[in-house]
This record gives structure tokens, sequence and C-alpha cells, in this order.
């Protein structure tokens, strides 16, 4: 199934894109795509079962309608960094022994076609196409073998980063990931049986109509079982709780010169089987 919220900002409601494209409202199943929803597997059967006996007649949702984040605001918005070896090499750092890990605040979520704002005195925000997975079912100290019982679904994320912010004023990385918009999540959630083999998803950006991200999951240095297990082993990952796997190469920084975002650029991002999303550059205040 794929999993979308719409509506206008803070009174998102549920709905769903069925296979032909259209879009329903799933507000009569009676749970926003929460933690409280994810905290039980039996949700989503319960939820297809709605779908069966409800699909045909749910309301429809326009095209216009705007698409909030696939997924109300949870817990935790985690991140790994340098986790592609090709971005890796583009930086020129070396391949990290362990995960890096970084927050980013949820409050920076937004809805995947939502206006990316370039946060006041911002010189450098920069885009980063990402695959972020959901949690489904609490991870505590979970062994490699099982960490993947404990997904829900699979979500495109544009990890937005203001450069100056995360690498030049320094402590750690989450002043520069954590602007309002910097986190925008969808068009949907698509829940884990869809996706057969979420480590070989073709993934792509472009700015301004030309494409300067263009990679692939399967570059991912550490994998997606891995991480629940790894990260469960410092934290609690929390049913709704969102894990972004890291971006291939291509971002701003790595050209050279660097570019950054200006107001009035148009950047739009896609990963197979998990939809695409469009957003406009604007300037704080604006």
């Amino acid at each position: 199934m794929k999993l979308l919220r719409f509506g206008s900002p803070g009174d998102e409601k549920p709905g769903l894109q069925l296979g032909d494209g259209t879009r329903i409202d799933a507000s009569g199943f009676g749970m926003d795509w929460n933690e409280a929803f994810f905290a039980d597997p039996a949700n989503l059967e319960k939820l297809a079962a709605w779908l069966e006996t409800n699909g045909d007649s749910a309301p429809t949702v326009g095209e216009d309608v705007r698409l909030g984040s696939a997924v109300a605001r949870p817990g935790k918005l985690i991140c790994i960094g340098l986790n592609f070896s090709d971005h890796a090499e583009e930086t020129g750092m070396d391949i990290p022994e362990e995960p890096i890990v970084f927050f980013k605040a949820t409050s920076a979520m937004c809805g995947p076609n939502d206006n990316v704002v370039i946060p006041r005195n911002s010189e450098k925000t920069d885009w980063e196409v990402e695959l972020a997975f959901v949690i489904g079912k609490k991870a505590n100290y979970v062994d490699k073998s099982e960490a993947l019982d404990h997904v829900a679904g699979y979500v495109l994320h544009n990890d937005y980063s203001e450069r100056e912010f995360q690498i030049e004023r320094g402590g750690q990385w989450v002043k520069g990931k954590s602007c309002d918009t910097f986190a925008p999540l969808g068009p949907f959630l698509v829940t884990s049986d869809e996706i057969a083999d979420p480590e070989n998803l073709g993934m792509w950006l472009k700015v301004n109509g030309e494409t300067v991200q263009n990679g692939n999951s399967n570059k991912l240095i550490f994998g997606i079982a891995h991480l629940v297990s790894y990260l469960s082993q410092f934290m609690t990952l929390e049913p709704g709780d969102i894990v972004s796997t890291g971006t291939p190469p291509g971002v701003g920084l790595g050209f050279d010169p660097p570019r950054f975002l200006k107001s009035g650029d148009v950047v739009e991002l896609g990963i197979d089987g998990l939809g695409e999303s469009r957003q406009v550059a604007i300037a704080w205040g604006k």
C-alpha cells in the first residue's frame, strides 16, 4: 500500500494512493499514520481489509490538493552521513568504519511539494536525495537477521542542508540540517511488502531541469538491516521513527566550484517505486 497525508499544514488527513494513481481519503479508517498506527503491525492488515471494503466508495483526493509529510511527526528523525561509497569518494573522505549518525529536528518535516525556505543568512543551502525507512515495530538490541521485520516501509526524503551552518559553525551537524522545510517526505510511504529490494533502487535529483544526482541504493555502505540493528544498540527505535540512509554523489558541495540553491530554483527528485517530489526555493521571509 501507499500511505499519504493530505490537507493544509497542521490539519492533514490520512489517505492512500491506489494502483491506478487515484488518491482516496482514508479518514474512515480512524487512524493517522503515526506512532500509534505503526506500533501494532496488525493495523496494516486492518487497513488493507478496510481498503478492500471501502476503497471504491471512499472520497477521492484531487491532484490539486496539497500533500503533507507522508508520516505524521515522529519521535525521531535519524540520518546517516557518508553512507554511499560513491558519495564518500566525491567528498574525498574515507569510507566510515561505522555509521555516521546525526539527528534532524522533526520540525523540519514538511510536504513533498512544499516550498523549501532558504534560511536567513544562508549562502550554502544544498540538496540530497535520500531513501528513508520508517520503523514499524519497536527495535531494541535487534539482531541483523531480524532487523527488516522492524521496517514498516520506505519513503522519499530530500535531506536539505545548509553547509556553512553544518560544517563551518562548529558543533554538531544538526544546525545545518534542521531548518524549517528541510525535510520534505513523500509523496507517500510504500509498505515493505511492495519493495522487493530496497537496496537496488534508482535515485535521481534535478535542479532547474539539470540532473545533478543519478545514483542507486546498491551503493549503500551500511545496508538497511545493518542500520536497524546498529542504531538499536544505542537507542530504542520506536514505531513511526524515520531513518534516512544517505545520498549518492552530485550534491552542490561536491561541485567545483560548489553550487548552492538560490531563490526561484526548482528541485525535483525521485526514487524507483517511491514516487517523485518537487520543491521551489524561496528566500526566508518571502
